[in-house]
């Protein structure tokens, strides 16, 4: 994939000139990988759009067909409609348009180990994020990471009426395509009869803030045969719209944008302005009764302030039972000094213990060459999760030496439900040679302070309030 979107990224340099900016490349680039991939798995396409009637063509008579093709596409019924919804294009000149279908079709894409259009988009993010455009991280989570979270997670809604997975944050699409790949290895891919037709049209759902990446996640799922149903708009700051999950996976967005006030939402029992939180408040509360969750949460998340209380209405309600520390650098290239977490919860059942897993600790940092984060990174927590998805398998506590621990409720307590516990002494950091990159530690650094700053604040807002009793 490199190799191509090398050459992607260098086509895009050209475009600029014909008034073509990036984020149009991209969205260009995906209209046509569609068209490319659903000539390849015969998927269907209304008459006079697909692929090799568009390729025949040359001059103003291309260009004046694909705007014809994004109009019918774009006023179809179901799925493809919501697909190319508000879809046009942006093309002035015949000849860079013949070029980049020469381009995409020198490629079988199909037959690529990999989610094609999730690559290639990720791909051109992280050429962005090197040129220093901000923001081509926030739809990004590492495969490896989704996959084993998917192999824990098991999300599998065969022979269970009604049953659901969900990414309220769903970016292009990972969590869902990967939970519906985890199941066609399950399964190798046959499905009863009464299950299949549940299954690709009522079983995945999503939702995300902005139009692009939802496009792509429609059209992940679709080239794989699915019929999501994935929303359009700010899961946070909307009603309820009161549909319930078995599953959910998510990787919030990190960050503060937008996170200036909070959400005046009835079913969020803790106010704060922190996203991830409220993404834990909104989880939590669009879980079925027995359905589980796991989310990505960046450090500060398991301390920061209101954490604590967030955290303690979680584990009242819903069995904490897992939290696993991600290797340092897991979002390379986008957030590389992020540290980051995966908790793992199921609904009903109160918090007893929390074992959580240390990947973290005498781990080399994760880049984008040299070590690259693989499947590897996470066999051993795996095996240690076990094969129950809702955490109940019988585990081992390797004590202070061993990466598995388990933590009561009372230690919990304790701490202020403040979740960022480490034992292990990581000897890497005490090496000159293994010390994280510079923007690593800066990264770091600024979290530290915004944590110290948080609390400090809460010790101002007491003593105001104590000044205002006295007085």
């Amino acid at each position: 994939m490199s190799d191509i979107v090398q050459k992607l990224w260098g086509f895009c340099h050209t475009l600029r000139h014909d008034g073509v900016d990036y984020g149009d490349y991209i969205e260009q680039l995906t209209y046509l990988l569609f068209l490319k991939m659903a000539e390849e798995k015969d998927a269907i396409i209304p008459k006079g759009c697909d692929w090799d009637t568009l390729k025949k063509l040359s001059g103003t008579e291309l260009t004046d067909h694909y705007s014809e093709v994004l109009r019918k596409l774009r006023e179809s019924p179901g799925l493809l409609g919501a697909i190319f919804t508000q879809a046009t294009s942006r093309f002035n000149n015949p000849v860079n348009l013949r070029r980049l279908i020469d381009m995409i079709d020198e490629e079988e894409w199909s037959s690529l180990n990999v989610d094609v259009k999730g690559a290639a988009f990720e791909g051109l993010l992280e050429k962005a994020a090197s040129e220093g455009k901000k923001g081509a991280g926030q739809y990004f989570t590492p495969r490896p990471l989704i996959q084993s979270i998917c192999r824990v997670m098991k999300p599998d809604p065969r022979g269970k009426r009604d049953f659901t997975i969900a990414d309220p944050a769903c970016g292009s699409g990972g969590f869902l395509v990967c939970a519906y790949e985890w199941l066609v290895a399950e399964s190798k891919g046959v499905f009863d009869r009464a299950d299949a037709r549940r299954i690709r049209t009522q079983t995945y759902f999503g939702q995300d803030l902005v139009a692009r990446p939802r496009r792509l996640a429609l059209m992940n799922l679709y080239l794989h045969g699915v019929e999501p149903h994935i929303y359009l708009g700010d899961t946070l700051y909307e009603p309820d719209r009161g549909e319930r999950y078995d599953v959910v996976l998510t990787n919030p967005p990190f960050g503060t944008k937008g996170a200036n006030q909070a959400p005046d939402r009835d079913d969020f029992t803790i106010e704060t302005s922190n996203k991830q939180l409220n993404f834990v408040q909104h989880v939590m509360n669009t879980l079925k009764p027995g359905g589980r969750a796991a989310i990505v949460l960046p450090d500060n998340c398991l301390f920061e302030d209101k954490a604590g209380e967030v955290f303690e209405i979680l584990m009242q309600d819903c069995n904490l039972h897992t939290v696993l520390r991600l290797p340092r650098g897991t979002f390379t290239p986008y957030s590389q000094g992020v540290k980051a977490n995966v908790i793992f919860f199921q609904k009903g059942y109160p918090t007893e213990n929390v074992w959580i897993f240390d990947g973290r600790s005498n781990v080399p940092g994760i880049t984008k060459k040299d070590r690259p984060l693989t499947f590897e990174h996470f066999a051993e927590f795996e095996k240690a999760y076990g094969k129950d998805p809702n955490g109940q398998s019988k585990r081992n506590d390797g004590g202070d030496i061993g990466r598995f621990r388990r933590f009561g409720l009372k230690e919990i307590k304790a701490r202020d439900y403040n979740l960022d516990i480490s034992w292990l002494k990581d000897e890497s950091l005490e090496s000159d040679d293994d010390l994280p990159d510079p923007q690593e530690l800066a990264s770091e650094a600024i979290i530290d302070l915004e944590a110290i700053v948080s609390e400090l604040r809460k010790i101002v807002a007491l003593v105001e309030k104590q000044e205002g009793t006295d007085s």
